[in-house]
């Protein structure tokens, strides 16, 4: 009990005063930016050591309790750590080399990543295998006519999305409480090796669309848990690109799927069989690696196992003041979070993505991004490209063929973007990306209506089209959009959040893989890209309004990110931003000043002028 109540202490000594770091006095300048200020320094240096090794001590981290002490001082002032007295030589190194080089990392770091990365190509091989099996199985089972025959084809290929939007994202929640990170992903890739194997047996379609419902929903539970457990992983310098290995991958299983699919194409009436039981292939390598390894120290500690949340910590960074330093910063986050949701259940958690005013603009924000994906039409081209290139004057083998080149597409142009979306930023690749989608996506729709000519005039621009809108998809909201949506919900609320953008996005893949055979029926091929293209136009306005900027901010400091009002972020992105990119980039205005951001780290950016933002102070009344 004495140890109970000491640790007690400890937590309310990190959350008393927490308006003191609130700056509610009028702003010097009519530019001042909301500052992420880091909560450590609310605290004298002496404080904050006494309470990091307290922490240690009260969680059997007793022997680490002298490197707690120093590794808080670090996370107080992370980038000064060289003039942080007790610190030795070797430490100093260590952070230091990780200061110079970003990919700096342990093998266990880059193992898990890479592992979770496989599993995100299932999604794209289960996609690219009924790709191709649309252009044999629909024979097979006697639904190859039009009107309700294209009903049930769309059916097959869409309720894998239907029921990983409406079932698997909601069952994430009580999967990753009861079982943990890898315990959710090992019974969710056991389900995705098992069902792909009994799609190549079906006898029906019937009974191939029941075994597509049980896939959707180990897709949905697989997609909500892997980016969240990559993410937490993963350190904040370099979190953007190692989680965004999950895109990668996923346009890696739509080129191996094509592969695939071309590869069996010459096997006859089994061609659509092989192409579909291929998809357990990552599924299976995820299911047997997982265990290997460590568990999200971020669900460790949301479930107090706190030394083992450290140790995990250990095994996926390069040294241990490192580790301390990241573990301690999340856990003082982390108590204030708490905190805020004491008391709180699944439904209670749910409810605040949508009421809490931070989680409720995050929620705008990764629900922009997850419905993006599915407006700019991408997926019509992943679903049924194939049917697409038949249509416009290609032979089927020649449509397999141009269906792995825009695989092979998405693949080399994602490569770049693991290196851009840490820089360039996650919000301006999208604002980048989708008008020129828009434009390739009307071009290639204009271009089917040419019906002269030889075969290359008629199909060549088509393809090339198709090609372009690919390459700006893979630089922007490809990799974005899982990405991003892992990463903006506060730990209490992540699983909740996820689940919901996840619904979404699957939800309205759904509907797009139901839609579109008839779509392309009733307004021709043309008119459904035509429509696609002014959705792009659409989803550009909604990433202006709600996508902001996340770019090497700890998942922790994305709490103050959040925490401005969206009517004063969208002032102040319409008023100031654009007005200046407009000047600089279209006017040629080179020596126009930048204005400074709305949202600034507090290290980087001097307090007097600025308004600092307490995250964790979530009042209902507070502006939307």
């Amino acid at each position: 009990m004495a140890e109970k109540n000491a640790a007690t202490k400890t937590e309310d000594a990190h959350l008393e005063n927490r308006n003191d770091y609130v700056n509610d006095e009028p702003e010097s300048s009519p530019q001042a930016v909301h500052v992420i200020h880091n909560p450590l320094k609310r605290d004298s240096p002496e404080q904050v050591v006494a309470d990091a090794q307290a922490f240690a001590n009260n969680h059997n981290l007793g022997e680490y309790a002298d490197l707690f002490g120093r590794a808080a001082l670090v996370a107080r002032d992370q980038l000064n750590f060289h003039n942080i007295p007790g610190l030795s030589s070797d430490e100093v190194a260590a952070l230091q080399y990780e200061r110079d080089h970003k990919w700096h990392g342990p093998k266990m770091l880059w193992f898990s990543v890479a592992l979770c990365a496989i599993g995100a190509a299932t999604q794209g091989w289960d996609q690219t295998g009924s790709n191709g099996a649309n252009l044999s199985f629909p024979q097979e089972f006697g639904i190859a006519g039009n009107g309700g025959d294209e009903w049930k084809v769309g059916l097959v290929n869409s309720i894998i999305f239907l029921t990983a939007g409406l079932i698997g994202a909601f069952i994430t929640d009580p999967l990753n409480h009861y079982l943990g990170r890898r315990g959710e992903i090992f019974l969710t890739s056991a389900c995705l090796t098992a069902t792909p194997i009994a799609s190549g047996f079906a006898k029906s379609w019937q009974t191939l669309f029941a075994i597509r419902f049980v896939m959707g929903i180990g897709i949905g539970a697989k997609n909500a848990t892997v980016p969240i457990f990559s993410a937490e992983l993963a350190p904040a310098r370099v979190r953007g690109a190692l989680t965004m290995f999950w895109q990668l991958w996923v346009v890696a299983g739509i080129f191996l799927g094509f592969a695939a699919n071309c590869i069996v194409k010459d096997t006859g009436r089994i061609a659509w069989r092989l192409q579909l039981g291929s998809a357990f292939i990552p599924a299976f390598i995820l299911m047997c690696g997982i265990y290997l390894t460590p568990e999200s120290p971020r669900w460790l500690m949301k479930h107090k196992k706190y030394d083992k949340a450290f140790r995990s910590f250990l095994k996926i960074r390069a040294h241990p003041i490192i580790a301390a330093r990241d573990y301690y910063y999340s856990y003082v986050i982390y108590l204030e979070e708490i905190h805020v949701a004491e008391g709180s259940n699944y439904f209670t958690r749910m409810r605040d993505i949508f009421t809490v005013p931070r989680i409720r603009r995050a929620n705008y924000g990764a629900s922009t991004a997850m419905i993006a994906q599915q407006m700019c039409g991408i997926n019509i081209i992943s679903f049924y490209s194939s049917t697409i290139f038949t249509d416009v004057g290609y032979t089927d083998d020649q449509a397999l063929f141009a269906s792995l080149g825009y695989g092979a597409i998405q693949v080399i142009f994602t490569i770049p973007t693991l290196f851009l979306i840490d820089t360039v930023g996650r919000r301006r690749l999208c604002l980048i990306t989708f008008p020129l989608m828009c434009i390739f996506l009307l071009a290639a729709g204009l271009s089917v209506l040419k019906t002269s000519g030889s075969q290359a005039s008629r199909v060549g621009p088509v393809v090339l089209f198709v090609y372009l809108f690919t390459i700006c998809y893979s630089l922007g909201e490809g990799p974005v959009a899982f990405q991003y949506s892992a990463e903006v919900f506060p730990t209490i609320q992540r699983e909740q959040g996820m689940a919901f953008v996840v619904f979404i996005n699957n939800f309205f893949a759904g509907v797009l893989g139901l839609t579109f055979p008839r779509m392309r029926t009733v307004m021709t091929t043309t008119g459904a890209f035509g429509f696609y293209a002014g959705l792009n136009l659409i989803a550009w306005f909604m990433v202006f309004c709600f996508i902001r900027e996340t770019k090497q901010l700890t998942l922790e400091e994305l709490d103050q990110v959040f925490s401005v009002p969206t009517s004063e972020y969208f002032k102040h992105e319409a008023t100031v931003s654009a007005p200046w990119f407009i000047k600089r980039y279209f006017f040629f205005q080179k020596n126009l000043p930048k204005p400074p951001s709305i949202i600034a780290t507090a290290q980087s950016h001097s307090s007097s002028g600025g308004k600092y933002v307490d995250s964790p102070k979530r009042s209902e009344g507070a502006a939307v």
